[in-house]
């Protein structure tokens, strides 16, 4: 496979790359080949995500390939984080999709806007698979225009009480946590990050997708949950914090679609052949 794609290299993109970010590649695509191609098209018909694959992601350094290594992330770089993408994009768009919101909407804000604490509590655990994320920025009524968002919190002693809904969340239904976009009391945009098991939280699933059927998508329902104010993203807060999350997002998709592209055409030419 691995000289049959280098063929496909029409813009001869290889030659800009080394030989370490070709090794991780080439490692990665083997990895899928074996143990997610066979199986992912009878996920896609059922619209469920295979979770026995999330090791194996963690352990290809699919999730958060930038996150430097003091967090436990592998510090790969961004054109790494790209290549990724597009393999797992190249076996299934939902996969790339689940490894997108752990590394650009759970990790990247935690990396960049969090606390010491909160860095060190959660990175290491998210670059590995054993703990996974969401991102709840999008509401029922609020998609294109995030800012008019009715998710709020309210200061009760050390803790925020945490009221609202998100809707379309990747990841939803087996994230550990949240990463949670919401209104203090004077109409301010923070994040807070949402553990699974605070009473008040709950994730539904969403059903009838017509696509990214692979990937699980649900709603972030919250009736009066209890955050701890330590829980809330220090670094930044308004509406730049989430839209520049969304910026990280969108790189890793657009790598993503070019490795769609590369099967489209291997599909068409082995059928060809």
């Amino acid at each position: 496979m691995a000289d049959q794609y280098k063929a496909h290299d029409y813009y001869m993109m290889d030659e800009f790359l080394t030989d370490e970010q070709k090794l991780i590649r080439d490692s990665l695509r083997t990895y899928l080949k074996k143990e997610v191609s066979p199986i992912i098209e009878d996920y896609y018909e059922r619209a469920e995500f295979p979770n026995q694959i999330l090791k194996g992601l963690g352990e290809h350094g699919c999730f958060g390939p930038y996150i430097p290594e003091e967090y436990g992330g592998p510090g790969l770089g961004q054109i790494t984080y790209g290549l990724l993408m597009q393999e797992l994009e190249r076996v299934n768009s939902g996969v790339r999709s689940t490894a997108s919101v752990q590394s650009s909407l759970v990790m990247y804000p935690i990396f960049k806007y969090g606390s010491e604490e909160q860095k060190k509590k959660y990175l290491p655990k998210l670059a590995t698979g054993e703990m996974m994320g969401c991102f709840g920025l999008t509401e029922p009524d609020y998609g294109s225009n995030p800012g008019g968002m009715l998710s709020n919190f309210k200061a009760e002693g050390d803790n925020v009480i945490l009221n609202g809904s998100k809707m379309w969340i990747s990841n939803a239904t087996f994230a550990d946590i949240a990463v949670v976009w919401a209104k203090d009391e004077k109409g301010r945009i923070h994040g807070l990050i949402v553990e699974r098991g605070m009473e008040g939280y709950e994730t539904p699933e969403m059903k009838g997708k017509h696509s990214l059927r692979a990937s699980a998508t649900g709603e972030l329902l919250f009736n009066n949950v209890k955050v701890p104010k330590s829980n809330i993203l220090p670094g930044k807060s308004g509406l730049g914090a989430p839209l520049s999350c969304l910026d990280s997002a969108r790189y890793g998709i657009a790598w993503g679609a070019i490795g769609a592209a590369l099967d489209c055409y291997d599909s068409a030419l082995r059928y060809s052949l």
